[in-house]
């Protein structure tokens, strides 16, 4: 019952020294705010890439040209592989037997300039060559208009299909650009969808990004070549190993790789990509954990410093519990409890401030996602009470090192 009593005198003080707990509970909430705000933010961002990886799922795989461009390495010059045609790319699509979607893909610009009679973009528009199945690979959705049908794709048509961000440049937030065209390279194009907003945490910019068929990007490119990007998705999970397997070998042997030589291609698994983000965000909550923790170190030095305080303050009081018989280690008991008091009320402010604000910079970054981080949650509450720990701790030994008999004295 005393530890119990000494529970409530810790809270009964905390109530009459309102206004200085208040305070001391603001600097710990200052703390918390930026350990929990800045988590969360990442959490947002996370969310959000996350998400744009997974329309593309842990069932899809990518092929692409070889990085290596013959440099040397210890002084041994690297084998260069030539790139990725289109016509290798098109006997893939056409040779592949395993049940699957391909995309392919290749990026003619980043800083085309898009025209609809007087109006432009300005000069940072995304080209991107596709075939049909490239919106349903990458997780894409017409908003307006439709897709490319197949025969489009295999002829080269002159049609287009632009994002969001490029239809508010050059016909208005309220236009319907279906059926009009536009001016890419001095090519005109005739719209036929409009893809619904992505956000620019995507894995590209495609409300910047204007689509054409595979061909027609190919003629603009003007003999310069392009990087062809082949994605295949499966549709059951687990046979993944197998279908890459048998898009190796097949590559191999349209790429002409001779038996015992590495391949001349890049195949790669999505999930690769999700472990990549992983090694990033976790990077990033090792800084934002970094940066509370500073700002904690300085809350709790600030706490100690207002507990020294406040045992000054209360000196005569101590004098008297201690004679009515109150051993040091209850007297340290109502001071640390005090400050661990001080700091979960602190936490709670904060952790509610730092979900807000963490929210906030997710928004601002237009993330839409409501992140509650229950773990950083918790983390921000365990850490309020080790804080009250280590800074009661040494007022509360100071406050039970007392003389009964001077603190009665003092004045």
């Amino acid at each position: 019952m005393n530890l119990i009593e000494n529970i409530r005198e810790g809270l009964r003080s905390v109530q009459a020294n309102l206004l200085r707990s208040v305070l001391t509970a603001l600097i710990v909430a200052i703390g918390i705010m930026a350990l929990v705000g800045i988590l969360t933010a990442i959490d947002g961002i996370e969310f959000s890439v996350s998400e744009s990886l997974s329309s593309l799922g842990v069932n899809t795989f990518d092929i692409y040209t070889r990085t290596n461009r013959g440099g040397r390495r210890g002084g041994i010059k690297e084998k260069a592989y030539s790139s990725l045609q289109l016509k290798e790319a098109q006997q893939f699509i056409n040779r592949y037997t395993f049940p699957a979607d391909i995309s392919l893909s290749a990026r003619l610009t980043g800083i085309a300039e898009v025209k609809h009679l007087s109006k432009k973009t300005n000069p940072n528009v995304v080209v991107m060559g596709v075939n049909a199945e490239y919106a349903g690979i990458k997780g894409l959705n017409i908003e307006k208009g439709r897709n490319f049908s197949s025969i489009e794709t295999q002829y080269g048509s002159r049609v287009a299909v632009l994002g969001k961000k490029v239809v508010n440049s050059i016909f208005g937030e309220n236009g319907n650009p279906i059926g009009s065209e536009v001016s890419v390279f001095g090519s005109q194009l005739r719209v036929i969808g409009v893809l619904k907003e992505k956000g620019e945490l995507s894995e590209d910019n495609y409300d910047n990004m204007v689509q054409i068929p595979i061909l027609v990007a190919n003629q603009l490119a003007s003999g310069r070549g392009l990087d062809y990007y082949l994605t295949v998705g499966i549709n059951d999970v687990t046979q993944v190993d197998a279908a890459m397997g048998e898009a190796t070998g097949l590559m191999r042997s349209i790429r002409h790789d001779q038996i015992g030589h590495q391949n001349s291609f890049e195949i790669e698994k999505s999930e690769t990509l999700a472990e990549n983000l992983e090694s990033i965000t976790s990077g990033l909550r090792i800084g934002g954990f970094g940066v509370g923790f500073i700002t904690l170190l300085g809350a709790s030095i600030a706490l100690m410093n207002i507990m020294l305080v406040s045992v000054t303050e209360r000196t005569q009081e101590v004098g008297v519990r201690k004679a009515l018989g109150a051993t040091p280690l209850r007297i340290r008991q109502q001071f640390v409890i005090e400050a661990i008091v001080v700091c979960l009320l602190g936490g709670v402010v904060g952790i509610v401030l730092g979900i807000a604000i963490g929210n906030l910079i997710s928004h601002l970054m237009q993330i839409d996602a409501f992140i509650v981080p229950w773990l950083w949650m918790l983390v921000g509450l365990i850490v309020c009470v080790v804080v009250g720990l280590i800074s009661g701790y040494y007022p509360a030994w100071k406050a039970s090192k007392l003389d009964p008999i001077e603190s009665l004295r003092f004045e």
